[in-house]
């Protein structure tokens, strides 16, 4: 006869000892160095045949060999977390995308090693190496023209492995463009159905083949859910796995979530040192696959002129990651939303633990410095405007180091590294753990229009401590500011974002205001609300965050053809200054095959006061961005254009074609007064 309770105490008994297996593994993933923790299983090694085992009897990592894609990962009583539905080249992999010059064509080349190494063995740690090398005498368009080396490091007692790869062009290769550099991995299907990308951003998700019964609408990526669906929640969205995207520096960890077991898959990216074009650059993360992969280098949101670019017999080397391929697993429950909670929570925990280990010092190569030989930049920024009285501390600025150029370049630069940090309160910086190299100093501050420039290049030395004294920024400025439309943010997140269509609607940001203009469709809202007539906002009676819209895009004129729009800003002048200069300040953050030109008074001039030319390839309209590259111009104004009383600047976006997705996002507009 079983004794009154004893049940439940079992029960509790069993979760006790389930809770304390499962806080194990955690705190053991938790110490990068491996170091103080009770003694574990070696890492072992093992060949099989065309492949290669790592295993430390948390996590079992097979490999493809020589190739070096990884075939296989059994952990938490899943026997391959990989879909096997897949080709073995097609589950985890790096690869690029690769054209020659003047070529139009997206060519992928999964990198497929030749060469099989192991650089590291011991009880601790494993460290694995697959190499491919160009080789010169080959037709070109073979193989893409650089030697790149993957490596994988399995430590003991770590649920998850790392991989870096290290690529090298030498002196004399054929030129190209490396348009996309990423690593990459598919999941399971039938088990990984929760993906999470941050505290506000995850969700169950629908599966690759409710996309592929689903309705492409205007470009392939976006696709109109339909009944077939797997689950209703998904019937009537709209999936596209741009929405997903983000800003690199919010890119440290994400992943995915299986529900039986509870088990979680997740991708850490502790530095964005080898990443391009800075902090803001936008770029992949997780999606419907379900795959999971860290972007290093693409064209997205900023164009191909910013991707790597190689010119003739150019010489080239650069280390890519490490990235932590994490694995985490919970305590088997009824309540979903608990398992989803802890696997995320503790997915944070250990980003942040790979991110206070960074850089890392068991990274074999000679390539990849470790801590005490880097160096560091601190100092203080300082912000001037002669129209705000004093110097004020450049609260939250992002300051960072990259490869020396002019005013804004780090944004387009991607062949270098670049070390990235923000200002506290009082405008205090330190950026620690850079490569010895030369590097100019950049900042962007928000609420101040421009880019800031330190006037001296900086040379990082091993162990280097350099401190500078108080810098100022001293931001583009003429006169007084007569009025002002937006925020300084490089963003057109402060205008006028509409609501998504009830038809086109992805779930995951219903109702969010900060995500909205993650919604599919909306650039078509600016037919709606301007049927007959392009935007007027009048200075004064207007609010740029009701009555400017986010882009200003191209109108539809039928037979999928799209002109060209001018909008208008209406402004009051008591007096003229005469003669005298007035400045207009723009600043664009975002343009995609686009001509801006601008008149004072008289839209039917024939030459503009200013045009931009032909500008950008971002294409963030299409791709649910808010941002894509940084333009800014200080446009002089002859006092003779204006006029007492009333004034009209029009701003007309000249190119048509096409595309709907032509046209630019303003981030500020300011008209300053003679000095």
């Amino acid at each position: 006869m079983r004794k009154p309770g004893g049940g439940n105490l079992g029960r509790l008994l069993f979760g006790v000892i389930v809770l304390c297996c499962f806080c194990f593994v955690d705190v053991v993933a938790r110490s990068p160095s491996g170091y103080g923790l009770p003694k574990q299983d070696a890492v072992e090694i093992k060949m099989v045949k065309g492949g290669v085992v790592l295993d430390n009897k948390l996590v079992q990592v097979t490999f493809s060999r020589p190739g070096g894609d990884v075939i296989g990962i059994r952990y938490g009583g899943i026997d391959n977390l990989l879909e096997t539905n897949n080709e073995e080249g097609n589950r985890g992999y790096w690869d690029v995308v690769w054209n020659k010059p003047g070529e139009a064509k997206n060519t992928q080349y999964k990198l497929q090693g030749t060469r099989f190494k192991v650089i590291t063995a011991r009880p601790d740690q494993v460290e694995i190496s697959f190499t491919t090398k160009y080789n010169a005498n080959l037709h070109r368009g073979v193989s893409v023209p650089v030697n790149v080396d993957k490596r994988y490091i399995m430590q003991r007692g770590r649920s998850g492995f790392y991989t870096y790869a290290i690529f090298e062009r030498l002196e004399g290769w054929p030129g190209g463009d490396m348009e996309t550099l990423r690593v990459a991995y598919k999941l399971k299907q039938a088990n990984f159905r929760y993906m999470a990308l941050s505290d506000t951003r995850q969700r169950f998700m629908p599966t690759a083949e409710d996309r592929a019964r689903g309705r492409p609408l205007a470009f392939k990526e976006a696709v109109l859910l339909s009944k077939e669906a797997s689950s209703p929640e998904f019937v009537g969205e709209v999936d596209d796995k741009y929405q997903y995207s983000a800003e690199d520096k919010d890119i440290k960890v994400h992943g995915w979530i299986s529900m039986a077991p509870p088990v979680g898959f997740w991708m850490i990216t502790p530095s964005d040192e080898s990443r391009i074009a800075g902090p803001f650059k936008q770029d992949l993360t997780s999606h419907v696959g379900p795959t999971s992969m860290t972007v290093f280098s693409c064209s997205h949101y900023v164009g191909k002129e910013v991707g790597l670019n190689f010119q003739e017999g150019e010489a080239w080397k650069k280390v890519f990651g490490p990235v932590f391929v994490y694995l985490n697993s919970a305590a088997p429950s009824s309540h979903s939303s608990s398992m989803i909670s802890t696997l995320w929570n503790n997915a944070k925990d250990q980003m942040l633990e790979e991110v206070k280990s960074w850089p890392y010092n068991f990274i074999s190569s000679q390539d990849y410095p470790s801590s005490n030989q880097r160096g560091s930049v601190s100092g203080q920024l300082l912000v001037h405007d002669r129209y705000v009285k004093g110097l004020h501390r450049a609260n939250s600025a992002y300051v960072g180091l990259a490869a020396p150029g002019e005013v804004g370049s780090w944004q387009r630069e991607s062949k270098g590294y670049q070390y990235w940090t923000q200002t506290d309160e009082k405008g205090y910086f330190n950026i620690e753990n850079v490569r010895p190299g030369h590097y100019s100093l950049y900042a962007s501050v928000p609420g101040i229009v421009g880019d800031y420039k330190y006037e001296f290049d900086i040379t990082i030395e091993p162990g280097s401590k350099i401190e500078l004294a108080s810098i100022t920024y001293k931001p583009p400025r003429i006169g007084p500011t007569l009025w002002e439309i937006g925020i300084p943010d490089r963003s057109a997140a402060e205008f006028y974002i509409p609501d998504p269509y009830p038809t086109l609607m992805n779930k995951l940001y219903k109702g969010s205001e900060l995500d909205k203009f993650r919604q599919y469709g909306l650039w078509s809202r600016y037919y709606e609300l301007y049927p007959h007539k392009d935007l007027i906002y009048n200075v004064g009676a207007n609010n740029y965050s009701d009555d400017w819209f986010y882009a200003q895009v191209t109108r539809s004129v039928g037979n999928g053809r799209y002109v060209g729009t001018t909008w208008q800003i209406q402004f009051e002048l008591d007096n003229v200054v005469n003669p005298g200069n007035y400045t207009l300040q723009l600043a664009l953050a975002s343009a995609t095959y686009a001509e801006l030109q601008v008149r004072i008074n008289h839209l039917n001039a024939e030459r503009p006061l200013f045009s931009t030319g032909l500008i950008g390839d971002d294409n963030a309209i299409a791709r649910h961005g808010i941002h894509g590259l940084y333009w800014f111009w200080s446009i002089n104004v002859p006092s003779i254009l204006l006029r007492e009383g009333s004034n009209t600047i029009y701003l007309t976006q000249s190119r048509g074609g096409t595309s709907p997705f032509q046209g630019v996002m303003y981030d500020y507009i300011r008209l300053e007064g003679p000095f």
